[in-house]
């Protein structure tokens, strides 16, 4: 091989060497970025679930997800302090609940009863379904300042789909008979859901709504019945989204648990309560029923 053939022979295993090179490179490049892809996917699509801890609680939620933005931003958040209401003579507002079969549900954020059709409220001449309810400890809302050991919500919707939610304060005192079928299955587990039936013959697993709002425990033998005195103001869910448009009806007399029954729902739930929202110029109404 003479010395021409021997420098052409080395310049094209120069180049088949470069060449080789630049296709590893190429390769290595296409490599590092799908996977750079796939862990910038993961980071989207990974969503931190709301909580009530520091780092996934009520102050940080609007930064959890897009979707709960109001929860930062929102002007007519829920809950608030009950302070200086507004008195207005408001329209009575009839209730219709029926014992019945229901599912208990722990969601992870808290103890949820879900309710079959039939059960209902009528609110401004519309009616609102009971879809559920669900209790917070200690209570959301305050009044001039004060928290209660428990707070109980009671979820509506309209056919348009608006929402109107009662609130049910609740202090330590006596017993209450009305929430022993509930808190005899209470599900311990986030998910677990038990459900009762109303088929015990001296009525112990029949869960009455009507007994739960009564503070002396009687039901009037009318229907509907009617709400007692109550606050009345706009706002959102407590719990993100944070959706506006809640028609808020708290009612102003609180019931009485025993100090066992809301220690029970503590060891599940302590703590799963949103601070007080700014009013932002709302109106907070109460109304005392004079006439009713």
């Amino acid at each position: 091989m003479d010395h021409y053939t021997k420098l052409i022979l080395g310049l094209d295993l120069h180049h088949i060497a470069n060449s080789l090179m630049s296709i590893m490179c190429v390769l290595m490049c296409i490599t590092s970025c799908g996977k750079t892809q796939r862990v910038s996917s993961q980071s989207h699509t990974e969503k931190v679930e709301w909580g009530y801890e520091t780092e996934n609680g009520p102050n940080v939620w609007a930064q959890l997800s897009p979707e709960y933005f109001l929860c930062a931003e929102g002007r007519h958040q829920s809950p608030i302090d009950l302070v200086n209401p507004t008195p207005a003579k408001l329209p009575p507002i009839p209730y219709e609940y029926h014992p019945t079969s229901m599912n208990i549900r722990n969601t992870g954020h808290t103890i949820e009863v879900a309710c079959p059709e039939g059960n209902w409220i009528e609110v401004d001449g519309t009616r609102y379904e009971l879809l559920q309810f669900h209790f917070h400890a200690p209570s959301e809302h305050t009044v001039a300042g004060k928290p209660f050991d428990m707070e109980a919500h009671f979820v509506h919707k309209s056919e348009d789909g608006t929402l109107a939610v009662v609130g049910l304060l609740i202090e330590s005192g006596r017993h209450k008979d009305a929430f022993d079928p509930i808190w005899s299955h209470l599900p311990t587990v986030p998910g677990e859901t038990q459900r009762i039936e109303n088929v015990t013959k001296d009525g112990s697993l029949i869960v009455d709504p009507r007994l739960m709002f009564s503070p002396n425990d009687q039901v009037e033998d009318v229907a509907p019945s009617r709400f007692g005195d109550y606050y009345r103001y706009d706002g959102s869910l407590t719990t993100p989204p944070c959706s506006e448009g809640v028609k808020w009806i708290v009612l102003t007399t609180p019931i009485e648990m025993s100090e066992a029954q809301i220690a029970a729902f503590k060891a599940i739930f302590n703590g799963n309560n949103r601070p007080v929202q700014p009013l932002n110029g709302r109106k907070l109404f109460m109304d005392t029923n004079e006439d009713g």
